[in-house]
């Protein structure tokens, strides 16, 4: 039999699902869907990896009539109407479209084998958010920390830190559900910086526990979480790493049919629900986008009790449009996110009642790129970000506690190279960011305006079975208060001025075709933040009375990891080892006092010599097409550098263990979450036990007509288990969530 190979764009196969016993009720259901049966049928297959892709939809658009193909890969499809000729279409959000001619006559009785490329793929690495992956690194990177598809669709939570909580090496810091953040390898604030399609978010998450992220994660295409030189593009800290979250509100590809999306989320642990909408429209060679979306959400119960003033309740929509072209792009979008939740009380120095916090981000964005061809410079890309942030906080007599603003203008120029020489590919760069703080309430943080002059390269170069991966920035940071005076608890309030630079380099070699081998070295860098430098009184949300320290200097060190990659069909594992070894590390310690106007613990803040070292391991192995199994392991310790003393809020030896099923259509399993018991606390630190919490989820995919439907069922803390995350501010009151079962529906459309 001749096989036809037709090349087409598509979502990569995710075999994800999971242990039948305890959804058995379902199957009854798979097993009365039919499946096309006809004159034509055949397989897609990723033409990176090898994979079947399910997911995939068909269009034979002379008799409209659809099939999608299931979870092998494979499709039927009728074509019993006397054409000779008729016109596949192969579309997906995710996937540039195809048209293609197919001869019925001929192509009966034969397996098309559809070959997928992503159409984030250029030339033979794959984009991540738009960007060309220029590296091998970046390429196995896009395997172990990229969450996308069906995977992020299962795993979505109330926040962006829920969501990515068990991905390796990463954690989640929360004081209640709404303000939680992302940690990775036990590093927070802004050394994790937060991006929307590459832009920076302006919010306060980085600065203090109780403040929320401006991100809902529903409506996202993928969550990346990067690490390596190519950060040094958005940031100078290489210890940490960049979480970016991709939705393409401004439109990048033009797509000849209206897409869309809609969908819900509901789940019983908060009585939470959401409804979001998407629409994209084509008109000519523009785009139009628009996105709306609703959630709500109420006290949390836990095993032993309901956690008050809990709640949260979200508004977020955003209208995008763009210009595309074969030579350049541009275009502009605007955002508006709202947010209003509680900060739980009841333990030492909160508010009995709690505090709430009521926040918006309203964002602008504008974007070009201009494209060269036979150039040296491939790619000119700007953009450009207003952005006004404002947040207030109310003690429970509805009384301003404190107050926040920001005015934040970010840009950047980047400059995109082709090979020359050894050089493979790489960027070129100038961003500058200028901030006004102005603070209200009882916060007697000075205001102040911030500006930051940044230059940055990184490139990429190929020599045999060695590629090589190399970043740099210089940072000028000028930092103003409003009020200069001196200060008889901090010291001299002044203007400051940092000149910092930050080095990244990694090798990876490859030691068969599936077996890769490297390491990362790294200088890092950050220049304190205004609260670090200027908090003088009660933070009431936070529950700390803090006290910055003017004198402080940027804080540096010099990071060093090693990794091994083993990527086969079948069978993904990496294994990695780091140490960051910090000679100045900015910290806000609690120091045992109390401050008796306020009856607050006192927070100082310092620079001391750190270190932090560990190990990660991650394995995806499909044992059978339908049955496989992964598991993550992540340790971080952290010491002040020369002594056994722990640092404060490093998260324990955690992990994940999944079992997984493929019953036709239906994907479903079983997974344990763990953590062992962390004792080692820094002074006036709580440490908590170790813990085992079983999940049990099913996932269905079907379509009709031009609609393509995403049904996730999960049910989080499947025995009621009492457990506490050691990250959780408030876990001195009540332990994490009991048992949840939480509905997601999305629904996908091609018109």
């Amino acid at each position: 039999m001749s096989i036809r190979k037709i090349k087409c764009c598509f979502y990569k196969k995710h075999f994800m699902t999971i242990g039948v016993f305890f959804i058995f009720f379902m199957i009854p259901l798979v097993l009365s869907g039919k499946l096309f049966e006809g004159n034509l049928s055949g397989i897609v297959i990723d033409n990176e990896t090898g994979e079947p892709v399910p997911g995939a939809a068909i269009l034979f658009r002379e008799v409209n009539r659809y099939t999608v193909s299931d979870a092998d890969g494979k499709f039927y499809i009728e074509c019993k109407e006397n054409l000779p000729v008729v016109t596949l279409e192969v579309t997906h959000l995710a996937y540039r479209e195809n048209h293609m001619k197919v001869e019925v006559e001929s192509a009966q009785g034969e397996k098309l084998v559809i070959f997928m490329i992503p159409k984030s793929v250029e030339i033979d690495p794959v984009l991540v958010s738009g960007y060309q992956a220029y590296s091998k690194l970046e390429d196995l990177q896009e395997v172990s920390s990229v969450l996308k598809g069906k995977d992020l669709q299962r795993e979505l939570g109330l926040t962006l830190a829920s969501t990515l909580k068990n991905e390796t090496g990463l954690a989640m810091r929360s004081m209640g559900p709404a303000p939680a953040r992302p940690v990775i390898r036990g590093l927070s604030s802004d050394r994790v910086l937060i991006s929307e399609d590459g832009n920076k978010t302006t919010d306060l998450s980085a600065t203090s526990p109780d403040h929320a992220v401006t991100i809902d994660p529903f409506n996202l295409e993928r969550i990346e979480v990067l690490r390596g030189p190519k950060i040094l593009t958005q940031t100078p800290t290489t210890i940490g790493g960049v979480v970016n979250v991709v939705r393409n509100e401004i439109p990048l590809i033009k797509h000849e049919h209206i897409l869309g999306s809609a969908g819900g989320y509901g789940e019983t642990a908060n009585g939470g629900y959401l409804g979001s909408a998407m629409l994209e429209v084509p008109v000519d060679n523009f785009a139009l986008r628009g996105e709306v979306s609703r959630r709500k959400s109420f006290n949390v119960n836990t095993p032993a009790g309901e956690l008050e003033n809990s709640y949260s309740s979200n508004s977020n929509y955003s209208l995008g449009s763009s210009y595309i072209s074969d030579h350049f792009m541009v275009g502009a979008s605007f955002r508006r996110f709202e947010l209003d939740y509680g900060v739980p009380g009841g333990f030492v120095g909160a508010h009995p009642n709690g505090v709430d916090i009521s926040m918006f981000r309203r964002q602008m964005n504008v974007k070009s790129e201009l494209h060269f061809h036979d150039s040296f410079v491939t790619d000119i890309k700007f953009n450009f970000t207003n952005a006004l942030y404002r947040h207030q906080e109310y003690e429970a007599s509805g009384a301003v506690g404190s107050e926040f603003k920001i005015e934040n203008n970010f840009g950047n120029l980047d400059f995109e190279h082709d090979r020359y020489g050894l050089l493979q590919k790489g960027i070129m760069g100038l961003s500058f960011e200028h901030r006004n703080f102005d603070i209200g309430g009882f916060v007697f943080t000075s205001p102040s305006t911030s500006l930051n002059l940044s230059g940055y390269i990184y490139e990429t170069l190929n020599s045999g079975k060695f590629s090589f991966e190399f970043g740099a920035r210089y940072n000028f940071d000028s930092i103003d208060p409003e009020r200069k005076t001196i200060d008889d608890k901090i010291g001299e309030i002044k203007k400051i001025v940092y000149n910092t630079y930050s080095l990244s380099f990694s090798t990876l070699y490859e030691v068969t075709s599936i077996v890769y081998a490297g390491f990362n070295i790294s200088k890092s860098s950050r220049v304190p933040t205004i609260e670090e430098l200027f908090s003088r009184g009660p933070h009431l949300a936070a529950y700390s009375y803090e006290i910055g320290n003017p004198d402080l200097e940027d804080e540096r060190g010099f990071g060093a990891e090693l990794f091994v990659f083993h990527k086969y069909e079948n069978l993904f594992w990496n294994f990695n080892l780091f140490r960051n070894d910090l000679s100045y590390y900015i910290i806000a310690r609690n120091t045992g006092e109390i401050n008796y106007q306020t009856f607050l613990p006192v927070y100082q803040t310092s620079g001391v010599a750190a270190l932090l070292y560990g190990a990660e391991f991650q394995l995806d192995w499909n044992l059978t097409n339908r049955v496989g199994l992964s598991t993550t392991v992540s340790y971080t310790r952290g010491n002040f550098k020369g002594s056994s003393r722990s640092l404060p809020q490093i998260p324990p030896l955690k992990g994940r263990f999944e079992v997984n099923h493929n019953f036709m259509e239906i994907l479903f399993g079983l997974n344990a979450e763990w953590a062992a018991a962390q004792k080692n606390t820094d002074a006036f630190e709580m440490p908590t036990a170790g813990y085992v919490i079983y999940n049990a989820y099913a996932q269905y995919s079907f379509s009709t007509n031009s609609f393509v439907h995403n049904v996730s069922f999960y049910i989080d803390n499947l025995l009621d288990t009492e457990y506490y995350n050691h990250l959780s501010r408030v876990k001195s009151i009540l332990p994490e969530a009991g048992r949840n079962f939480r509905l997601t529906y999305k629904l996908y459309f091609n018109l």
